[in-house]
């Protein structure tokens, strides 16, 4: 479908196959918010028509980049669709309602993040083979299919009720290889995905690479170089050698499988089917070893869900009984919440009881898991109570570490003013009990005795009264003078801790721009050398090919000489035959003129003879004398011709043989001095190349130490300016401990001052490399 289209419209038959027609809010039911991202919500939810319990992904397509929002709708629902593996998610059907497709799946239980989180401790290696196993089998049908899943993490891996591995969030897949587009998520990425935006393309095999780091995060709870910042990280992945297994407790079998995962050459890297021979996932381990898995963590987040629950009760308790004490003093005695109250206040702090987990914050996005207790014939209040939330491509904004810490603490001090306000309830209640039984002890005296020991009694009371209530305004003021001081000294922490991380943030930012720069000279280096070496190349060939060109027209020009002095002679030869001595000239002459002579004379005597021989001869007979006459003539001018030439020949051989003799010499004297001159031309040019060849080395021996040089200096200039930023990066953070540590040292010292005091705990930062102090007040006991 073409990009120009408009956002949900359903004219093209292959896009409106893809959407059910139905109104999805009348065929799914009890629909819970359990995850929300940049793409929308994630809901839990059940199927009216067979009971079923689903997970529902709504995104919306309306507002900005609306058609590249529905292009992605359409991708992902293709890819869904065209997907059928046991260890794939299961696809349900798409619905669209008010600029929303409802994507509807199979539901699961969790991720293998949430089990690191939920344990707070990695994964046993039969477990993690486990996972594996089932993430390769599904691995192994996408890429038999030429499709590439190219975000393969804990997060995406998903486990169902019965124990099966299943892959999720199909939205970054690729439905060709090989591909080249820079998708994924950083820590996880193949060195090849990263390189592909300049390189070329890549294959499954990058989903080899993102296991192989999965199985570290699984082995480590968290992925290498978590740490660093995600574009350093990515610096360091198509850079450094491959990462390891970092602790010595995993067996031989495990560790060469991660090692054959994460092969830096594509080429060297197994295909999945080849990985699913490898010894490390063909192990022998018990068939319910995710079952089990899945059981203990389902105890863990029961536990948590109930220490949620209490927390939230002590906080609804005070927010319900926030009213003034002296009217719960002076009214009757207040019943005891039974079970009533507490159901209700449950009912209302299990909604509240999802666990908040702290996840991967490399993707950005995670999935909170709250594994359930029974199957899915619970009633809703159970339902409540257990607040399911699955994991399906979900992703979900957490609050801050900061927040929790901030959260934890306001919870603690509402826990101990309600503490303090039922420990004064109970002494109150005590004291009223007394004071009814001395009253029905004194029931049978006098009326005016009665009368005066009331009087009496109810001073003391007065007095009482009211000596404890100066007493519980002092403790009050007291208690809210420490809170105020402890809400000052909390504020000052934050601020401190604020501060680092700007200065943390900042210097990052600093060392991967000066990493970038340095990236970016040695890569100026490179490409100045590259172009040296093709400019003297190129210099050097146009140089050869001039000399070529020198030397091909001396040796024409030497050939067209020898041919040019050749001609010479031949014409002085020539011109020489010409020339002969004048005696034979004179001779030849005197021959000829013979010749024209004796012609001359013979016509004349024809001439007389024909008319003679016509005065003689008949009329009739005269052609016939005529033509024998005629006949007769031209035999004898014939016979003087050819004595003629016999006589010029004779006297002309015999000057022409001395002639000849004389002439073959200078012939012979003529060529080999051309043949000397032309071994000379030779010589000289053989002389020329070889001096050029040994020029041009020179050159090339040049540039080379010039490069070399340059290299050298470059990299000392780098290495100055990186201990020059980090001489810099200690002295920030120096100063700025220092400066903190005066702040706080004076903060005490007026704490001291107004009469308390200051319980000191020296930690070790591991980022900033100092020790800095976090600090506990007391009120000083009387």
């Amino acid at each position: 479908m073409p990009s120009t289209s408009r956002a949900g419209s359903l004219k093209d038959p292959e896009i409106a196959d893809l959407f059910f027609r139905e109104d999805p809010e009348k065929l799914f039911t009890d629909l819970r918010e359990i995850g929300h991202g940049s793409f929308g919500a994630v809901y839990f939810a059940r199927d009216v028509r067979t009971a079923e319990v689903v997970a529902i992904k709504k995104m919306s397509y309306s507002g900005k980049q609306s058609n590249e929002k529905w292009q992605d709708i359409i991708k992902e629902v293709k890819f869904l669709q065209r997907i059928q593996h046991p260890n794939s998610i299961e696809y349900k059907g798409c619905y669209l309602r008010e600029h929303t497709a409802w994507l509807v799946m199979e539901y699961c239980l969790g991720s293998a993040s949430d089990l690191l989180e939920v344990h707070k401790k990695p994964l046993q290696e039969i477990e993690i083979a486990a996972v594996t196993h089932g993430a390769l089998q599904g691995l192994a049908y996408l890429h038999s299919h030429n499709m590439i899943h190219r975000d393969i993490k804990a997060g995406n891996i998903l486990l169902t009720e019965p124990g099966r591995v299943k892959l999720a969030d199909f939205g970054s897949a690729s439905i060709a290889s090989p591909a080249n587009s820079f998708v994924g998520t950083p820590y996880w990425m193949a060195p090849e995905v990263i390189l592909a935006m300049d390189e070329g393309q890549y294959d499954g095999k990058v989903d080899i690479w993102s296991l192989g780091i999965t199985c570290i995060e699984l082995a480590e709870r968290k992925p290498p170089l978590f740490n660093m910042n995600a574009m350093s990280a990515l610096y360091h992945i198509a850079q450094n050698e491959s990462p390891t297994l970092q602790s010595s407790e995993w067996t031989d079998y495990f560790r060469n499988f991660v090692d054959s995962c994460l092969q830096k050459i594509p080429q060297d890297r197994p295909h999945s089917e080849d990985l699913l021979q490898h010894a490390f996932v063909l192990r022998e381990r018990p068939e319910s070893v995710l079952i089990d898995l899945i059981l203990r963590t389902k105890d863990a987040v029961r536990e948590l869900d109930n220490l949620q629950y209490r927390k939230m009760k002590k906080i609804l308790f005070q927010e319900a009984h926030n009213g003034p004490t002296t009217e719960t003093q002076e009214g009757d005695e207040e019943p005891e919440h039974g079970p009533g109250h507490t159901g209700t206040v449950s009912s209302v702090g299990s909604n509240q009881s999802i666990p908040s987990m702290s996840i991967s914050a490399s993707s950005q996005s995670s999935s909170v898991n709250s594994i359930p207790d029974a199957a899915d014939d619970k009633s809703d209040h159970d339902l409540e109570k257990d607040h399911t939330v699955m994991s399906n491509s979900s992703v979900i904004h957490l609050k801050p570490v900061t927040r929790q810490m901030q959260e934890h603490e306001q919870d603690s001090e509402l826990r101990e003013q309600i503490s303090f306000l039922e420990s004064q309830k109970r002494e109150y209640k005590l004291r009223k009990e007394q004071l009814k039984e001395e009253l029905n002890e004194n029931q049978s005296t006098p009326k005016k005795e009665k009368q005066e020991w009331l009087l009496k009694q109810k001073e003391n009371f007065q007095h009482y009264q009211a000596e404890e209530e100066a007493n519980l305004l002092r403790r009050q003021r007291q208690y809210l003078e420490l809170e105020c001081r402890r809400f000052k000294r909390r504020i000052l922490i934050a601020k401190h801790n604020v501060e680092q991380d700007l200065v943390r943030e900042e210097l990052n930012k600093r060392q991967t721009q000066k990493d970038l720069e340095h990236a970016m000279l040695l890569r100026h280096h490179e490409s100045m050398q590259e172009l040296e070496v093709r400019q003297l190349g190129t210099i050097q060939k146009m140089r050869t090919e001039l000399i070529r060109l020198q030397h091909q027209t001396e040796l024409t020009n030497q050939l067209e000489y020898n041919k040019r002095r050749e001609r010479e002679l031949r014409r002085k030869h020539v011109m020489e035959v010409r020339q002969q001595p004048k005696s034979l000239k004179s001779k030849e002459l005197q021959i000829k003129k013979q010749f024209q002579d004796t012609c001359k004379i013979q016509t004349r005597q024809y001439k007389a003879l024909r008319n003679h021989l016509l005065e003689t001869t008949p009329k009739s007979d005269h052609k016939a004398v005529l033509k024998r006459l005629k006949e007769e003539q031209t035999r004898k001018l014939a016979i003087l011709a050819e004595q003629y030439d016999h006589s010029i020949n004779d006297m002309l051989s015999t000057q022409a043989l001395r002639l000849d003799e004389a002439q073959e010499a200078e012939c012979q004297v003529l060529k080999m001095q051309l043949q000397q001159e032309l071994e000379l031309l030779n010589a000289y040019q053989s002389k020329i190349k070889m001096q050029t060849d040994a020029q041009h080395d020179r050159e090339r021996k040049e540039l080379e130490q010039r490069v070399s040089l340059r290299r050298a200096l470059l990299e000392q200039k780098i290495e100055e300016e990186m201990v020059t930023l980090q001489n810099e990066r200690s002295e920030r953070i120096r100063s700025l401990l220092e400066k903190q540590a005066r702040e706080i040292e004076a903060f005490d010292s007026e704490s001291m001052r107004l009469g308390f005091t200051v319980n000191f705990h020296y930690l070790k930062d591991e980022w900033f490399g100092f020790y800095f102090v976090s600090f506990e007040e007391r009120e000083i006991s009387s």
